[in-house]
């Protein structure tokens, strides 16, 4: 399942929830973004 977090407050926010709205529930913020799984590393030539 996926988790998607509050950019504001940085709580976890359930996908069931963001099929009815596109807010966090717990502070109101519109931003939100999927963390990351796996770190990304890039190399500098």
């Amino acid at each position: 399942m996926t988790e998607y977090k509050c950019f504001d407050c940085n709580k976890k926010v359930a996908m069931d929830y963001l099929k009815k709205k596109v807010r966090c529930p717990y502070c109101g913020g519109k931003i939100l973004f999927k963390p990351r799984t796996i770190a990304t590393k890039i190399r500098a030539r």
